[in-house]
């Protein structure tokens, strides 16, 4: 299905990686795409393979008209909570964008209002929209770039592999070798006995 604009032609779109992730930052991307831009591979990055995403990736960049993208790490998870974060990301892509947009599109239900620009929530947007889909590659894509960085600091939680998330293989290393920095205490780490 080839996914569409929402309505303007100065929106972002906007969408978070690694929100349900045991380890590292909650990462979001937010983007605007000009009107001529089309591509038929763009979804959900969910539904992409990671060789399409990496494809996708410099496409986007060098196409849009401006993109942002921004990590908050796991001490600010912890004391914020998980959906604070991932609106706090958000709104942290938006605010680096080199151009203010006119309207916000946002992948799920839930966002707070930034500096008075209209915005819409959508469910599943980032299989409807372009510019949400646009911004959940660059998210997912930056993510996993960061997570290969830790890796290499942890190489026992096979981060290159798992980005975090909880795997038997993550939680089994964190059951053999404990919690680093970059976990979310604030998760359910290890499931109960």
């Amino acid at each position: 299905m080839l996914l569409k604009f929402y309505k303007n032609i100065n929106e972002t779109g906007t969408d978070e990686a690694g929100r349900g992730c045991l380890a590292g930052p909650v990462t979001a991307a937010a983007i605007i795409l000009p009107e001529s831009f089309e591509n038929s591979i763009l979804t959900d990055s969910k539904l992409l393979t990671e060789s399409k995403r990496e494809l996708l990736e410099p496409l986007l960049k060098n196409d849009c008209i401006c993109y942002g993208i921004a990590h908050i790490q796991p001490k600010t998870i912890d004391d914020i909570n998980i959906l604070n974060a991932s609106i706090l990301a958000m709104q942290t892509a938006i605010k680096s964008l080199s151009q203010l947009p006119s309207h916000i599109i946002v992948d799920g239900n839930r966002f707070k209002p930034y500096q008075k620009i209209p915005h819409t929530c959508i469910i599943k947007g980032d299989s409807k929209y372009m510019s949400i889909a646009a911004a959940s590659v660059l998210a997912k894509t930056a993510r996993d770039a960061y997570m290969l960085k830790l890796h290499d600091e942890y190489p026992m939680y096979n981060w290159k592999k798992n980005k975090g998330y909880p795997t038997k293989e993550h939680r089994a290393a964190i059951k053999k070798y404990g919690i680093t920095k970059y976990h979310r205490t604030s998760f359910k780490l290890l499931p109960d006995k």
